[in-house]
């Protein structure tokens, strides 16, 4: 009898441990590596559920995703972490090479420039980092992972120029670096980018000088160039044969005659507030199904086109002009 309970005792530890091998599914290589990047943060209370008894792909808070098939962590969210000091982008994050979609997020105290070692990273296809003190230069080496389709550099401190080889990126869908202190000129090569791209905002920048004439062969859903320093020409965002629904180019210092330029049929919002813009408004405006439209504080003269949605814009959307009249700014003079 006591030989018997001796053997069915092994056998459910035996059992045991099975079940424990089968329900781990975060690879053991990584899970170190997640330990690491946690040291590297400092312990912050956020990462509190990285516990080395538990499995990381199914308890651990930010993991959002592993492989079924190879257990290794794809998807890293790393958001409003309770950094205790300023510390850098921990290193081992470029050690998780099976990632695919990396997020650092409103987290100001995390700082210092994105590392070169970031090109370890060829599986990616979404890189985001937002709301944080990250600075330095964007890294001119991301073109090499030739997998990203999505890139959001949003409201931190970068600086320098925007690297001309973006553009080389054979799958890149979004592009948003707003909201940072980046200088220079918009690269020539910025109008070669893959038919695949539908979005490139540039807002909120310390961009100057002028729009390059080669941006006129973007095929975008959605272009911002607003609040900059860029002067002259923008006519080449727009177009009748043009996609675009949406062109956001306020508070820069652009000259261009908005009556003569071609409006796409798909084009629903328009902001040309605070430029140097000329002419009158285009009648073709009142053809669009416009859900946006602002173009006060330039230079425009004329009757505003009536018809359309127009008139559904409040007077605000058109003050401040040279000589524009008309519904719903006051009559214009017989």
């Amino acid at each position: 009898m006591e030989n018997f309970l001796i053997m069915l005792l092994i056998v459910i530890i035996s059992i045991l441990q099975f079940t424990t091998t089968v329900s781990e599914m975060c690879n053991p290589q990584d899970k170190a590596t997640l330990l690491q990047i946690k040291k590297e943060l400092g312990h912050p209370a956020k990462l509190s559920s990285w516990d080395p008894t538990t499995d990381c792909c199914g308890k651990w808070v930010g993991v959002a995703a592993c492989d079924n098939h190879t257990h290794r962590v794809t998807d890293l969210l790393l958001n409003q972490l309770d950094l205790y000091k300023p510390l850098y982008i921990p290193p081992s994050i470029f050690n998780l090479t099976s990632l695919s979609s990396i997020i650092l997020a409103s987290t100001p105290n995390l700082i210092g420039a994105i590392p070169p070692s970031i090109t370890n990273l060829t599986n990616l296809t979404s890189l985001q980092i937002f709301k944080t003190g990250v600075s330095g230069e964007i890294p001119h080496t991301l073109w090499k992972i030739q997998t990203l389709s999505t890139i959001v550099f949003e409201q931190n401190k970068l600086t320098g120029p925007l690297p001309p080889s973006l553009s080389s990126l054979p799958n890149l869908f979004f592009l948003s670096l707003d909201y940072n202190q980046l200088t220079g000129t918009i690269p020539n090569s910025y109008g070669f980018f893959s038919k695949s791209l539908q979005m490139l905002s540039l807002s909120n920048n310390r961009l100057s000088g002028k729009i390059p004439p080669s941006l006129q062969k973007l095929k975008v859903k959605y272009v911002n160039l607003g609040q900059n320093s860029l002067e002259g020409d923008a006519s080449m965002l727009f177009g009748s044969k043009k996609s675009t629904e949406v062109i956001f180019l306020g508070d820069n210092f652009l000259t261009f005659d908005f009556e003569k330029l071609g409006l796409g049929t798909n084009l629903q919002s328009v902001d040309l507030r605070n430029n140097r813009v000329y002419g009158k408004l285009p009648a073709g405006l009142t053809k669009l199904k416009l859900t946006a439209l602002n173009v006060s504080n330039n230079n425009l003269c004329g009757q505003i086109p009536q018809g359309g949605k127009l008139q559904s814009f409040n007077e605000s959307c058109y003050a401040h002009n040279k000589c524009l009249c008309g519904s719903p700014l006051t009559a214009c003079r017989a």
